[in-house]
């Protein structure tokens, strides 16, 4: 695995903020970001339609199997024209190793931490954040009352969390799976990013784009 790139992996909480700060590393560091769009990426390897990826995103169903138009792969009896959610995870996995030897990335969420445990240049990051601030962020993006954002609060993170669990030797939130754990209600969005930005650099010492400041700040 290519050490010329690094790679930030972002999980995070449902409402947490972390897919913005996510994209906002992406951006400061002039890199690729992958969220849904490893998604496409894994269905473009695979020649598999990207509806099927995004019916199993980050879900794990273990009695569940996609059976439909799967010929540029499959063939053969009913039994073999089964594609599990394990095999699924196979393909994705084999994407974002193929996209973090080809450049530097920030991952979203799906297990991209280990999947790419081997890497040596990379940062694990876990966002979460007060439920308060995490339901007022889906109500406002989703245009949905705080019951339904309190359902959707609770679906996403078991889904995230059982997905996470099954597949990983970690565990989904706690400290010690990750390098860094943040709750953005303490700061505030435009702060956590420049925090876990500062830890970036400190970590795997990117090359900054030029007219990128270099200074790090005596917090650690």
């Amino acid at each position: 695995m290519s050490e010329n790139t690094y790679v930030i992996n972002i999980g995070r909480s449902l409402g947490s903020g972390g897919r913005v700060i996510g994209k906002r590393l992406a951006d400061y560091f002039r890199i690729a970001y992958y969220d849904k769009e490893i998604l496409t990426l894994a269905a473009g390897e695979s020649g598999l339609s990207p509806d099927i990826f995004e019916r199993n995103d980050e879900r794990k169903g273990f009695f569940r199997s996609v059976i439909g138009s799967l010929a540029p792969i499959m063939s053969g009896d009913f039994y073999n024209n089964q594609l599990s959610d394990d095999e699924l995870f196979r393909i994705q996995s084999d994407a974002i190793r193929k996209a973090a030897n080809a450049h530097s990335c920030v991952f979203i969420g799906r297990c991209a931490d280990y999947v790419l445990r081997e890497k040596q240049r990379k940062v694990n990051i876990f966002v979460a954040a007060d439920v308060k601030d995490r339901a007022e962020r889906i109500m406002q993006s989703q245009k949905i009352s705080l019951k339904q954002a309190m359902k959707l609060i609770e679906q996403g993170d078991n889904a995230r969390a059982n997905y996470y669990n099954f597949y990983s030797n970690g565990t989904w939130g706690a400290a010690d799976t990750y390098d860094l754990c943040i709750n953005s209600s303490t700061l505030g969005i435009d702060d956590t990013f420049e925090l876990v930005k500062e830890f970036v650099i400190k970590k795997v010492h990117p090359i900054l784009p030029e007219g990128r400041e270099a200074d790090i700040p005596e917090i650690f």
